[in-house]
């Protein structure tokens, strides 16, 4: 059984920040569930990824995304799944919530029709209509957006950070601003992330550690060099993102990204993935940019994993 169904999450968003949420919210839903089951799975995997998909459809519903309203009983005409696989990596955006899980289950998972059907909750002649759909919207091309340029807080926020500005750093905050480390502990105001004993931003300044509190298990460490970060504004997809970059023995590697959301001169909304081992590999794999990663958690691990 896939426990962390990244992978599959991220196709669905399309979003790596939405996709981390996503698995978070299906584990949830999973582990609570399997509280009221008294039988074994029959087919784990296809389950927890029905869970996954009931949860993202719900959403798109919720946000007004339109789904399909009928599903005819005509075969699909598909006959080279690869090249869905190779074109979903850019305009799956097109599809709708349903047409996207469809293809996605069929064509990079390889779940058969009537394993997406059940996935789905649907009819193996439904999912036949929705693979015709999705995989004919496919073959179209798209434009590229023209990126909007970064706000100047981004660039203010990166300032700070390599002037080991910790004041300037919280000054950036809205009063109700949240600061997160996804997956650990989320902040709220502008006083907490500059607590120098616990604070988000005094221990993202700090050089990497580990000990009986926890950090980063040693095994991930291999080559780190002990110094604090160094933050850029990168642009990433259709927005801006923050690298943090560490050094190494063999040169500088990313070890975390950050989202920012901000309001005019100010950040509202901050998110660091440090612990969040998928995210950084998908972005920094997509950035072609150097990462190393930290694990999924700050305590301490009984059997930390190999270093990337």
């Amino acid at each position: 059984m896939e426990l962390r169904p990244y992978r599959y999450c991220r196709y669905l968003t399309r979003s790596p920040w939405d996709a981390e949420d996503l698995v978070q919210e299906a584990l949830t839903r999973a582990f609570v569930t399997l509280g009221t089951v008294f039988r074994d799975l029959p087919n784990p995997r296809a389950w927890l990824f029905r869970v996954a998909s009931n949860l993202w459809i719900d959403r798109a519903r919720r946000s007004g995304v339109e789904l399909p309203a009928s599903a005819p009983d005509e075969p699909s005409a598909w006959t080279d799944p690869r090249s869905a696989r190779e074109a979903a990596g850019t305009v799956l955006v097109r599809l709708s919530p349903q047409e996207r899980a469809a293809v996605v289950l069929k064509d990079v998972f390889d779940f058969s029709i009537e394993e997406v059907a059940e996935t789905l909750a649907t009819t193996p002649n439904a999912i036949k209509a929705a693979l015709h759909r999705g995989r004919g919207k496919l073959v179209d091309t798209s434009e590229v957006p023209e990126r909007a340029p970064a706000p100047g807080a981004l660039d203010a926020f990166c300032a700070a950070f390599n002037a080991r500005e910790l004041e300037r750093l919280a000054e950036l905050l809205l009063e109700s601003a949240t600061v997160e480390f996804v997956g650990v502990v989320t902040e709220y105001g502008r006083e907490a992330p500059k607590d120098p004993r616990t604070g988000s931003f005094a221990g993202t300044l700090a050089p990497i550690t580990f000990d009986a509190r926890g950090g980063v298990p040693p095994a991930l460490l291999e080559g780190y060099l002990g110094a604090s970060p160094r933050c850029e504004v990168r642009a990433y997809r259709d927005g801006w993102i923050l690298l943090f970059w560490y050094e190494h023995a063999d040169g500088p590697k990313v070890r975390t990204v950050m989202t920012v959301e901000t309001a005019g001169d100010r950040i509202a909304r901050l998110r660091n993935y440090f612990f969040t081992s998928d995210v950084i590999a998908e972005v920094c794999a997509e950035l072609g940019v150097p990462f190393r990663v930290n694990g999924y958690r700050y305590w301490p691990d009984a059997a930390p994993t190999s270093a990337e």
